[in-house]
């Protein structure tokens, strides 16, 4: 899976991208991360350009009135064509989405990316900023509108790097044995490890008895949740 990241700031994503499984399944070929910033697809004015690092300008006060600024449509747009002519360039190419990160989105779910990972080699993701994106880019692309939650982030490169560790997962070898997924096999949200019993301040707490009782068919009906 390649995931093609639309960002004002790229440097806000290496952080977590380059640490841990995110990190291994870019170095194992597995997943590859491209990030593509709009500032790089707007050409400075005549007095800009005599500064030697000017300030490329790629928002701009909503129509209607209203707080704060929009990211102009132009910028994402030249964007997006680039991911797209990255992603058809290679050979293993299948399929591209390209994913409007909105509030107001379609709900990512654990099962929407595992459909992902079966129909598409390549997602391009807006992240936006500040009041949000020129709508009308939705409207030159065939765009998808997803959330990852019923909240508002400053900006959408946290919902990208949720997404590509979501996607990442379904992807195997990601995990090194694919079972490993908690989603695909009974598992409790409590788990314990050694000392069998851990004493903090005078009181004891201890494992499970029912882990301790070497009866797979038990621990299998504790961990997702049944009566022992």
């Amino acid at each position: 899976m390649n995931f093609h990241i639309i960002t004002l700031f790229p440097e806000s994503l290496d952080s977590y991208l380059n640490e841990s499984i995110i990190a291994r399944a870019q170095n194992d070929k597995l997943i590859k991360v491209y990030k593509y910033n709009p500032r790089d697809y707007v050409k400075p004015t005549k007095s800009q350009a005599k500064n030697e690092k000017p300030y490329l300008r790629v928002d701009d006060r909503p129509y209607g009135g209203g707080p704060g600024m929009v990211i102009m449509a132009d910028p994402i747009v030249k964007a997006i064509a680039k991911a797209q002519t990255t992603a058809e360039k290679r050979k293993s190419y299948k399929k591209s989405l390209v994913v409007f990160l909105s509030p107001s989105g379609t709900q990512f779910t654990n099962e929407l990316a595992t459909d992902y990972t079966k129909k598409f080699s390549d997602l391009i993701i807006i992240c936006g900023r500040y009041e949000g994106v020129d709508a009308r880019v939705k409207k030159v692309f065939k765009t998808v509108d997803i959330t990852v939650g019923p909240f508002v982030t400053t900006g959408g490169e946290l919902p990208a790097m949720l997404m590509i560790d979501v996607i990442s997962r379904q992807i195997p070898g990601v995990l090194g044995k694919f079972e490993s997924r908690e989603e695909s096999r009974s598992a409790s949200h409590d788990v314990y490890t050694r000392p069998e019993v851990y004493t903090y301040k005078g009181k004891k707490y201890r494992v499970p008895e029912v882990l301790l009782s070497g009866d797979h068919k038990k621990i299998d009906e504790w961990r997702a949740g049944g009566e022992i």
